[in-house]
């Protein structure tokens, strides 16, 4: 156990601000958590942050949220994991909603759609943009063939066979292991 025990007020504001301000998805909350609990405030030992991470990455669902209940449960129990999980979630959850909310409630105006529309061909023009740049290399006289095949190939068998995304991966993966290129022995 940590030698200070923080209070639960603590606890969930750090929960609140680091949940709702880290980007990237859970690993760099986490790291962000572990630094602020940790290394900056001494109430998580390495210990305690190695068997909550651990832990997290075991349980089904959304990562952070485990590691948040976990660190919470271990620096004050019950009380302080379930204010962990509530404020490095619920408001980015009602942010979620309200945006939804807007959104819906804007679709009825010209303005509104018009510049959602345009937000929505620039990212597909970004996407496809670096489609392109991943392909290039492959894109000689003896590469394109393949390249063709094989993105036909996918969106052939996502739209006509309906397969998974899983299996079109593992379908891709042994085309690939089977089709070597020249010299790729």
């Amino acid at each position: 156990m940590a030698a200070v025990r923080p209070s639960i007020a603590a606890l969930t504001a750090i929960y609140a601000k680091l949940g709702n301000t880290t980007f990237g998805g859970g690993d760099p909350t986490i790291a962000a958590l572990q630094r602020e609990l940790g290394e900056r405030r001494g109430w998580l030992s390495p210990e305690q942050f190695a068997l909550a991470f651990s832990l997290s990455r075991v349980t089904p669902g959304t990562n952070v949220l485990a590691f948040c209940a976990a660190t919470g449960y271990q620096l004050c129990g019950w009380m302080a994991s379930v204010s962990a999980v509530l404020g490095a979630s619920a408001p980015s959850a009602v942010l979620a909603v309200w945006l939804t909310l807007g959104f819906e409630s804007a679709k009825r105006n010209l303005h509104t759609n018009a510049a959602i529309m345009a937000v929505l061909a620039a990212v597909t023009g970004m996407m496809v943009a670096s489609a392109f740049a991943l392909a290039r290399p492959s894109l000689t006289r003896q590469g394109w063939p393949r390249v063709l095949l094989l993105s036909g190939g996918t969106l052939l068998l996502r739209e006509a066979w309906n397969f998974s995304p899983l299996q079109i991966m593992a379908f891709a993966c042994a085309v690939g292991a089977l089709w070597l290129e020249d010299g790729a022995q």
